[in-house]
């Protein structure tokens, strides 16, 4: 009987120690489990591409960065692909620290843009931080896109001296044309600010740009004898590219469906112009993940799948944790011709 009951006692350890390894196993498995995916989260979430080299992604570095601090416009572009879904702008003190943040990740050229970047505080907001960007944290490059209408030439006198490239946005060579695609407020001629803006440039010493979106309203025309007139340092030439949530989809403030053109319309285009040495063709391949785009926010916008996906905001998680989530093809920003001679000290312009 007492050996029956030693037996049954034994048996009864022995299965509770067989219960608790195995309950150990799948403790240990579930563990292990959680930790590959918290080290795997960035690789996995910034390319479905699997082919992608994984250690090139991660070591990203925030080389050139397009801040588009406001997204406020005066201008209502049917194809603007980056609305006025919030009117929030950071403090000057946050956006400042941001900056700083990215140029300790390495940032070597800001890009300022919008929204259009002079219409926060008339410009003095933009002002100051292209005088950080170029006095305190001594970036090569700072440059700014604009639609041109709210500068003034005492924003040049005050800051110019602080700003590598100016980038003016223009379409057409024809005021009827930009008022059809919306690059237009009141009675402001927006040829007439262009080539305004062009001579402040050359007065104060900051490269000229130009811009333009090609799409169902401008396809067929032939810009070349304005732009050699102008002789930008660089002229980049967009294609019209949709977004959802931004000018495509129920949630956007544009309906740009009808401003899309085809590959074959952008290529005739580019062709018709080849005979100019300093246009630059960013097709819509090109631009949805070779470009670092931060939001109003500081967030890092993710543009692969054809909608804007935000990251955490670099201010609360740091540089290296956000650009992970951004979708940033850095071999396609290199291929694309993403990094150039960007500081005005090295192009050695005629002024």
């Amino acid at each position: 009987m007492r050996y029956m009951i030693f037996s049954s006692v034994v048996a009864s350890q022995k299965q509770l120690l067989r219960i608790c390894i195995s309950a150990l196993h799948i403790f240990v498995s579930i563990f292990s489990t959680v930790l590959r995916w918290t080290a795997g989260e960035c690789k996995n979430t910034i390319s479905p591409n699997k082919h992608r080299d994984e250690k090139t992604v991660q070591s990203a570095i925030p080389t050139s960065v397009n801040y588009h601090f406001t997204r406020k416009c005066n201008y209502k572009c049917g194809f603007c692909f980056h609305t006025a879904k919030t009117s929030f702008v950071l403090p000057l003190e946050e956006a400042k620290r941001g900056l700083q943040l990215l140029k300790e990740a390495g940032m070597e050229k800001i890009n300022f843009s919008g929204g259009e970047p002079f219409l926060h505080d008339k410009g003095e907001f933009l002002g100051k931080l292209v005088q950080y960007c170029k006095q305190d944290l001594q970036l090569p490059s700072v440059s700014i896109v604009s639609n041109g209408s709210m500068i003034k030439e005492k924003w040049f006198q005050n800051y110019g001296g602080y700003l590598d490239i100016l980038a003016i946005s223009c379409d057409s060579f024809n005021e009827e044309t930009n008022q059809l695609i919306g690059r237009t407020q009141g009675r402001k001629n927006h040829l007439d600010n262009l080539y305004k803006i062009c001579k402040w440039c050359q007065q104060y010493k900051v490269a000229f740009k130009i811009n333009s979106v090609i799409n169902t309203f401008n396809a067929d025309e032939d810009m070349t004898e304005n732009i050699l007139q102008l002789n930008p340092v660089r002229w980049k030439v967009f294609q019209c590219l949709l977004i959802d949530g931004e000018n495509a989809g129920e949630a956007a403030l544009r309906e740009a469906e009808r401003f899309v053109i085809s590959d074959q319309q952008f290529q005739e285009f580019l062709d018709r112009h080849s005979s100019i040495s300093c246009l630059v063709p960013e097709s819509n391949e090109k631009m949805r993940n070779s470009y670092l785009i931060l939001d109003e926010y500081m967030r890092f916008l993710d543009c692969r799948e054809g909608r804007k996906d935000p990251s955490k905001s670099i201010l609360d998680v740091g540089v290296k944790d956000a650009i992970c989530f951004s979708g940033f093809d850095e071999m396609m920003f290199l291929k694309r011709g993403g990094k150039y001679v960007w500081s005005k000290a090295d192009m050695k312009l005629d002024w």
